[in-house]
């Protein structure tokens, strides 16, 4: 195995690792029954769920089983074609949509092929900008692969509705109105969306004991839902104790991240996951993420409901499109210097304090 993929001896994974318990599990039908009282319930259990994990399942979602089918059908069908087709697809530094087989996290190979596309089709970047090193965002779409493109945005098109649903949940158990955090997400002409779904495959590794589908991580952006197979790999940084635990599949479920901008939001009352893709020599694994991001515009830090003179910002606000660029180029290679994280934006208070 080329050494690329080799994790350094203290991130290696161990053959056993225990599953994880107590992870909450969340019912979501009280949205579609609008329960006013069973929402309320619903946001205290995801505020809950955002202190102690950083991540949390839910159940009866709304996504349609067929919705569900068709994007995974699509997403088999891709991963199957043969290697020239896929990279008749593929993506690169300048264009990061489309196929790619050499990503890197943590400066570290994954052992994985994915296929990234945005929901909505981006409008194409001025030449000013290409000359400029913008990055250009455009959707590559296999063209031998039938309904491929129409099944992943059907796809997304439901994730969207979930997620801003699970985003007025986050609002509510901050005490917040349900709206306050969308117009973070508004599609206008002064921001591009950054929003994008990944079709993750991860196939048999011959040293799984070495190499990991995607190493230890946390997720830039607000939230992540993905669908998981039922040969399983997700595995979490257990916030009590350190140890690394498998999340087990659960049929008709979908596993929501707590991403870093809700972190910063609110002013680390809540705590994105460190999670892991581990992988095996056996069984080849499928997952599907939905990156809910801002718009490139948009400025990141604590909420102004949430600072005080108790409690004054932990962060210093950062430009999201600035921040989702640099993390995207670190992708492509192997870099010198540390990943782009939000502890680099981080306040140190004690010292604040001692200059005020």
């Amino acid at each position: 195995m080329d050494q690329a993929f080799v994790q350094a001896p203290e991130h290696r994974p161990k053959a056993v690792i225990a599953e994880a318990a107590g992870i909450p599990v969340i019912d979501l039908s009280p949205l579609a029954a609008g329960d006013q009282a069973g929402v309320e319930a619903l946001a205290a259990e995801v505020g809950r769920a955002s202190r102690e994990w950083g991540f949390f399942v839910v159940l009866r979602h709304g996504v349609p089983d067929d919705t569900m089918a068709r994007a995974l059908e699509a997403q088999r069908a891709f991963f199957a074609m043969p290697a020239e087709r896929k990279a008749a697809v593929r993506r690169d530094a300048v264009a990061p949509l489309g196929y790619y087989e050499s990503e890197h996290t943590k400066n570290v190979r994954d052992w994985k092929e994915v296929f990234d596309f945005f929901p909505r089709e981006p409008p194409p970047p001025a030449p000013a900008a290409v000359a400029d090193g913008e990055l250009v965002f455009v959707n590559k779409w296999p063209q031998d692969l039938p309904g491929f493109r129409e099944a992943l945005e059907e796809y997304a098109k439901a994730m969207e509705e979930l997620a801003l649903k699970l985003l007025e949940l986050i609002a509510r158990s901050l005490g917040l109105p349900p709206d306050r955090l969308h117009g973070f997400f508004k599609d206008d002409d002064h921001q591009k969306k950054t929003t994008f779904v990944r079709l993750n495959h991860y196939p048999p590794c011959p040293s799984p004991d070495l190499a990991l589908g995607v190493t230890r991580h946390k997720d830039a952006g607000a939230l992540t839902v993905l669908h998981q197979d039922d040969v399983g790999g997700l595995d979490v940084r257990r916030r009590s104790d350190g140890e690394w635990v498998r999340v087990r599949p659960v049929p008709g479920s979908l596993v929501v991240n707590v991403g870093d901008i809700v972190q910063v939001w609110s002013n680390d009352r809540y705590q994105s996951a460190e999670h892991r893709a581990s992988v095996n020599s056996r069984k080849e694994r499928f997952s599907l993420p939905y990156f809910f991001n801002p718009g490139s515009g948009a400025m990141i830090e604590p909420l102004e409901e949430l600072v005080s003179d108790d409690s004054p910002p932990r962060y210093r606000a950062y430009n999201w499109g600035a921040f989702f660029r640099t993390k995207r180029n670190s992708n492509f290679k192997k870099l010198a210097v540390e990943n782009l994280q939000i502890a680099h934006f981080k306040k140190d208070l004690d010292q604040a304090h001692l200059v005020e």
